[in-house]
């Protein structure tokens, strides 16, 4: 019989800490994922710093090869030659002038005042010869040439009836011929410039407005000249990174020959022919007038279709001489693929721990991701002594055995060991690939991660996520 007396039993609770714990086990594979995440933040902020230590890197050669330019002589332009002849022209000007009884007026004058016509060549022929050479500040090494550049064209006698100006008015005997050379330090002689019959000294000094260095030569006997003047000019210079030229005339033929086994044509015009091998290139450009904003002829008192820097420099066209493989610039576009090396690695870790049933601390992914970070600096510091190939193949490998050593015994397994490491490997030299396909390296880092994704989906299909957090 039950004692009515005695308290009924107090009803059984689990522990407060049950229903925690049965959460953190169903969502630890999800857990686990975000803390990879995490880790893979962590690790920007030293691929940040690497990223730093290269920009300073490359300022510190961008000085270093400023100074060599500095003193040799910088990128090189020929502007010109320009034929410039001033005339007269009447203005109208207020004057204060004292009439009768001594009273002063204001009254309107004739004045004569000079202005410049500028008449550009009918047709120019330059043939240049450049040889560039490597020189070398420190570790750093810029390329410097000396050229040997010829003009010669010719000039239709001056037609001032087009430009509404009588030849009453031409002071003909004032005729310059004029080029901008910006970089006149570069020019190593004095120029003598050939004009019909005669060689002038060319003095220092532009004529032309908006330019700052470049050289003249004052022409005579253009009054008596008749049809076509010719002109013919020899320029060596010294110069760095390029040579740039100008469709100045009506029609322009240019024609540029060089040693030099890498160059990068640029600027308004590419070559309509050109030969490129290992002993060196020929390029020839055949323009005419009509790819540029200057006129073939105007004056100082127009403000439409004159030659300045701005309408030179939409027109200009040559060739940059580079020195090969810029190592700087192939290690910042390996270091944007660095999240995708730490994701990959810490991908196939996390698939160990899946699929092998492998627990593979925290701490031992962020030492791994540290390794693939290193292999960037690494690189770095070595692209500066050693040509780019060898600096990233040398940096691949240490990375890929230290990493190896270290999974040998992390994943208990040399086949696991093995795995990794080729994944390594296949990852470097895929990546060494694309950085040598420049035009084509968003297709095959595209493609790869095609290739990449459909590996996961196919070693993960027959996972159950559910059962993973449940067990």
């Amino acid at each position: 019989m039950m004692n009515m007396n005695t308290p009924p039993p107090l009803p059984s609770h689990a522990p407060i800490t049950q229903p925690i714990w049965r959460f953190l086990k169903r969502g630890a594979t999800l857990f686990k994922m975000m803390g990879i995440g995490a880790l893979i933040l962590i690790l920007l902020i030293p691929l940040g710093m690497i990223g730093f230590v290269l920009r300073e890197r490359m300022e510190r050669r961008n000085e270093a090869v400023g100074e060599i330019t500095s003193v040799w002589g910088r990128e090189q332009s020929v502007i010109g030659p320009v034929l410039i002849v001033p005339y007269r022209y009447a203005v109208k000007v207020w004057k204060d002038q004292v009439v009768s009884g001594g009273k002063v007026e204001r009254v309107e004058v004739v004045e004569s005042a000079t202005a410049n016509a500028y008449f550009l060549p009918s047709r120019m022929m330059v043939e240049a010869k450049i040889v560039p050479k490597e020189v070398k500040r420190g570790i750093y090494r810029a390329v410097i040439y000396e050229g040997e550049v010829e003009l010669v064209g010719a000039f239709q006698r001056p037609d001032f009836g087009n430009l509404r100006i009588e030849e009453k008015n031409v002071l003909w005997e004032d005729a310059v011929v004029t080029l901008a050379i910006p970089e006149m330090r570069g020019v190593k002689e004095t120029l003598q410039l050939g004009w019909g019959e005669k060689r002038i000294p060319m003095a220092p000094g532009v004529k032309l407005k908006g330019f700052s260095m470049g050289v003249h030569a004052r022409v005579g006997g253009l009054r008596e000249s008749e049809g076509m003047i010719p002109m013919k000019l020899g320029i060596r210079l010294n110069g760095s990174g390029g040579i740039r030229f100008t469709p100045i005339a009506e029609e322009n033929i240019v024609r540029v020959e060089s040693g030099w086994a890498n160059p990068s044509f640029q600027g308004a015009f590419l070559p309509d022919s050109r030969e490129v091998g290992v002993e060196g290139f020929k390029a020839k450009w055949q323009i005419a007038q009509y790819g540029r904003e200057y006129a073939q002829q105007w004056t100082d008192q127009e403000s439409a279709g004159i030659l300045n820097p701005q309408s030179v420099g939409s027109s200009l066209f040559g060739v940059n001489f580079l020195s090969g493989v810029d190592s700087y610039r192939n290690v910042e576009r390996a270091i944007k693929y660095g999240v995708l090396f730490l994701v990959l690695v810490f991908a196939v870790f996390f698939l160990f721990e899946v699929l092998a049933k492998l627990r593979i601390h925290p701490f031992q992914y962020l030492l791994v991701g540290v390794a693939l970070c290193l292999f960037y600096l690494g690189l770095l510091s070595l692209s500066e002594f050693v040509e780019f190939s060898v600096a990233y193949w040398v940096a691949a490998l240490v990375t890929t055995l230290m990493i190896g050593f270290y999974c040998f015994k992390v994943l208990k397994s040399g086949v696991r060991t093995v795995i990794v490491g080729g994944l390594l490997l296949g990852i470097y030299g895929f990546l060494y690939i694309t950085l040598q396909l420049q035009d084509y390296s968003l297709v095959m880092g595209t493609g790869g991660l095609f290739v990449v994704l459909a590996a996961v989906f196919y070693l993960t299909r027959n996972i159950d996520w559910y059962f993973q957090d449940e067990r």
